[in-house]
């Protein structure tokens, strides 16, 4: 318990420097006229939950694009250091296809995100890089997003073709805190080349006991939380965070999950939570798993269909080999400090 007051007064403090910093730059900012798109940045930290202290630090980036009006569109992108240069394509993609909205840029660094992970994360995984901090920001949206109720939550490999403003008018049912996109309503070809990563049964571990008394069937859809919109005063009602937090910890104790499989663990707990309980997007807005394997291409007229188009696994479009890189790459801007590049068979 006294571990627990210290990190809510740690949690306080941080909550309330934040607060300060957006005022503050607030307070000695121009105001943009709406018609046209503002990219303010700020710089931050984000302490597991909330942001805090000025300063750009190690370890990766949380943008959050905020504004004031009602109509305006609050879009959170997590992303890690290595990663902040890919992030400029999905910046520069909304920037140029959405300029009619309103965007102010909020860039958070993340530095002390180890600390509250810390005896909630196992450190064994296929994929390490699932494990860094950054993932389990969407855990906490409720700290981040104060003013506004809701919010498009994306992975940095994403890239948007539609207008981001149906997605956020997505209309969510009664008692749902979100809406996510079933993976069974991938293409054929992707779902076959998957297997059981479209189910339960690829994220949790039906052997243990604590698992079979969810009640869940294995074979039931899952769903990719790179990509949802939320409700921020349904969550905060139906103390999801907390949810999400109790599997962490579930998992930490008795190793519920099939790490082998899923790889991170920011997807299951948002599994168990959200069963049954979250609104399904239309499917054309989270066209996933393009970076599942470097040879399983979507069809064009899916993809010109698509309004969501989501590099999730291995293989991203930054890297080589991946699949429908040029997609992604014409919207990517050249690092001018030369730290990020893209990896192609000629360099």
């Amino acid at each position: 318990m006294a571990l627990l007051r210290k990190i809510n007064r740690v949690l306080l403090v941080l909550l309330i420097f934040m607060v300060y910093l957006i005022l503050y730059s607030r307070m000695h900012s121009a105001p943009s006229p709406p018609s046209h798109t503002d990219t303010r940045v700020e710089s931050g930290v984000v302490g597991g939950a909330v942001a805090g202290a000025a300063g750009r630090a190690a370890g990766g980036a949380v943008e959050v694009e905020m504004s004031e009006a009602e109509d305006d569109i609050l879009i959170v992108i997590c992303a890690a250091e290595e990663r902040l240069g890919g992030t400029m394509a999905n910046r520069q993609q909304h920037t140029q296809q959405h300029g009619r909205q309103r965007v102010l840029l909020h860039r958070y660094a993340a530095r002390q995100c180890r600390v509250f992970l810390k005896g909630r994360v196992r450190p064994d995984s296929s994929r390490p890089e699932l494990l860094h901090p950054l993932n389990f920001v969407r855990f906490y949206l409720p700290l981040l997003v104060v003013k506004h109720r809701r919010a498009i939550y994306l992975d940095d490999d994403v890239i948007v073709q539609g207008d981001i403003q149906d997605l956020y008018n997505t209309k969510l049912q009664s008692g749902h805190a979100a809406a996510f996109a079933s993976d069974c309503d991938l293409p054929s070809e992707v779902i076959r080349t998957m297997g059981m990563q479209t189910t339960y049964m690829g994220f949790l571990d039906y052997r243990k006991l604590e698992v079979r008394e969810l009640g869940i069937n294995p074979s039931d859809c899952s769903f990719n939380p790179g990509v949802f919109v939320a409700d921020m005063e349904t969550w905060k009602r139906q103390k999801i965070t907390k949810q999400l937090e109790t599997w962490m910890l579930q998992n930490y104790k008795n190793n519920l999950y099939s790490s082998a499989m899923s790889g991170g663990v920011a997807t299951p707990p948002m599994l168990i939570v959200f069963h049954g309980k979250y609104t399904s997007l239309d499917p054309v807005w989270h066209v996933g798993h393009l970076g599942w394997s470097p040879d399983t291409e979507y069809s064009d007229a899916s993809l010109n269909e698509a309004q969501l188009l989501h590099w999730s696994g291995r293989f991203k479009p930054w890297d080589y080999p991946c699949v429908h890189m040029e997609l992604w790459e014409k919207w990517y801007v050249p690092d001018p400090s030369k730290r990020f590049s893209l990896v192609r068979p000629n360099s």
